[in-house]
């Protein structure tokens, strides 16, 4: 894991304008009022005995509580917050903001800071499916969380 170039790009979101549209940006996806970007990806699991699926987790996991101790030196410590009950308000039909909804389908949970713009920065480990990638994000939003 490349820590400079992950707080790079994570200061590089907090500074620049939200797409007007949800789609694809150069550093991952976007839409109006937030940015995400896939700092890293890893190998699919689709031969896997489930040994390496956790250990790769377990990294992930560990690659993202590293970057959000440099995170709090600048903000403080993070707030953990869960996006279960978000996921399972979606899925009762109640339409949840974005970018809270679609991370929620995700994304277990976020380390979520308030940056000095304003806006909330937070970092996730996405894993869509038990044999698809895993994902270390940073999200940038305007958003509050839910």
């Amino acid at each position: 894991m490349d820590i400079a170039n992950h707080l790079a790009v994570i200061d590089r979101l907090c500074a620049r304008e939200f797409p007007a549209a949800h789609g694809r940006t150069d550093a991952g996806t976007g839409g109006p009022g937030y940015l995400i970007a896939e700092l890293q990806t890893s190998g699919d699991f689709h031969e896997d005995d489930g040994t390496e699926r956790e250990e790769t987790q377990a990294q992930y996991e560990a690659d993202r509580d590293a970057l959000g101790e440099r995170l709090a030196q600048r903000w403080g410590p993070a707030d953990v917050f869960s996006l279960y009950s978000v996921f399972r308000r979606g899925m009762e039909g109640e339409e949840m903001a974005e970018p809270w909804g679609t991370l929620a389908s995700h994304v277990p949970d976020v380390h979520l800071w308030r940056a000095e713009s304003g806006r909330w920065v937070a970092l996730g480990v996405s894993q869509w499916d038990g044999e698809l990638p895993f994902q270390l994000l940073a999200v940038v939003t305007d958003t509050d969380p839910p």
